[in-house]
């Protein structure tokens, strides 16, 4: 073993994003009854290794784990086709949640400060491996010094440089501001989830997207699910035109921004890379490939690790969504792809005919076979069946991501009105 060897640990967790972070805290400890394994949290350093500050967002019904950590959840969205009357509805029982990615790690954090069974380690994890009996992780200290750490099970929540091999592999790419505007202008009751009044790429589609925090403040974001991201500035103007041209904010003052890639791919993502060693989070498939959520992919993920480690069980990370779900998200990324299907309308008709919290269940692959196919046949039914029976017979390819682009944080163009929101005030931070 090369290097000064740390303690040995029954669980390895490697990154100290959602993931990790939401399986450490599942682990941290004792239940009575089950076993409380020992775990290691490698953390990144400060540095360029560290993601910055970002949004995650997902729809639940009742309390959850991370409530504490919600900067605002919502009972109605609203879908707007590219022309006509917005398509609004209450999603009850279900509530759309906003977690920001510095207070889930506060909580998270503090959390493990208290546990007796976890340990975080700063430390750059340069290589996962498998030996026999358990895996080693290879560190490098902010000193420069290398170390071992020896676990029984790792748990690599890393991002991967590069996807499997797939037949069909968009992008969802995205640019938000958090603004703060000189009069009331948002509707804080409502998300508007996919708004189609954005100008439509070549290849692909887009929308705007608000999620409001009171009648002054939201995330205002403009995404494109296409196969390449786009120049800086050009993020900049897609965001400045829907802000102006469509919402027609006035006077506003730019918080903070946003950027981020998102893969969706009808690649298999394997949840495993030895015997001892596998892939959590949207390392391991916990991202749905039709929507790019993630946040409660993960945890159902990271829930079922946990148990099965407390119980003494192989700890397989589990398929997040059923095969038929994954089959389903492969037909329509080929129709949007091949330009079969026009998005701005097959999403905006999907919302006004199918029940909005069945349709979120549906996305969740939460929903029984009779009502999927209820909402299949609510979708173009020519260009989808075309796009099932091509599949087959198109090559798999590998495909490469792209780093994340970092537009500049616009300046503030306007004082901000008096704040008549109760929620706290948006951090002004560049987040990704």
């Amino acid at each position: 073993m090369k290097g000064d060897a740390v303690p040995e640990t029954d669980v390895a967790v490697v990154g100290a994003g959602a993931a990790g972070l939401s399986l450490a805290h599942r682990l941290a400890g004792r239940v009575p009854g089950l076993r409380t394994p020992s775990v290691v949290l490698v953390d990144a350093p400060p540095g360029p290794l560290r993601p910055p500050p970002r949004t995650w967002c997902y729809w639940a019904a009742g309390p959850g784990r991370f409530d504490a950590a919600v900067r605002a959840e919502w009972r109605r969205l609203r879908v707007r086709p590219p022309a006509g009357a917005p398509v609004e509805g209450d999603i009850g029982p279900l509530r759309y949640r906003m977690i920001r990615s510095d207070d889930f790690e506060r909580l998270v954090l503090r959390d493990l400060a208290r546990s007796p069974n976890v340990r975080r380690l700063e430390s750059t994890a340069e290589a996962v491996e498998d030996v026999p009996g358990g895996a080693h992780v290879h560190l490098r200290d902010m000193d420069g010094r290398a170390r071992v750490l020896s676990a029984r099970w790792v748990f690599d929540s890393r991002p991967s440089g590069s996807l499997p091999a797939a037949r069909t592999t968009l992008l969802q790419h995205f640019h938000g501001w958090f603004v703060r505007t000189a009069r009331s202008v948002f509707d804080p009751a409502a998300v508007e989830l996919m708004d189609f009044r954005t100008p439509q790429p070549a290849h692909g589609l887009s929308f705007g997207y608000v999620l409001p925090i009171g009648p002054c403040e939201a995330l205002v974001e403009y995404t494109e699910f296409s196969p390449r991201t786009l120049a800086p500035d050009r993020y900049e103007a897609a965001v400045r035109h829907y802000a102006d041209e469509v919402l027609r904010l006035g006077e506003r003052q730019v918080l903070a921004t946003e950027t981020g890639v998102i893969p969706m791919t009808d690649a298999p993502i394997p949840r495993w890379s030895g015997a001892s060693v596998f892939r959590i989070g949207a390392a391991g498939g916990a991202t749905r490939p039709a929507t790019g959520y993630t946040f409660a992919g993960l945890q159902r993920q990271t829930r079922a690790v946990a148990d099965a480690l407390r119980r003494g069980r192989r700890p397989v990370p589990p398929a997040v969504y059923p095969v038929r779900s994954r089959a389903m998200d492969a037909v329509l990324l080929r129709a949007l792809d091949s330009g079969r299907a026009d998005g701005p309308e097959l999403f905006s008709h999907l919302f006004a005919r199918v029940p909005m919290a069945r349709l979120l269940r549906f996305l969740d692959g939460d929903t029984r076979l009779y009502e999927d196919v209820s909402i299949g046949l609510r979708t173009p039914v020519g260009p989808m069946l075309r796009s099932a029976l091509e599949l087959p017979r198109l090559p798999r390819r590998p495909f490469d991501l792209p780093a994340s682009p970092h537009p500049p944080t616009p300046p503030a163009t306007s004082p901000p009105c008096a704040r008549d929101s109760s929620a706290p005030p948006l951090p002004p931070t560049e987040t990704a």
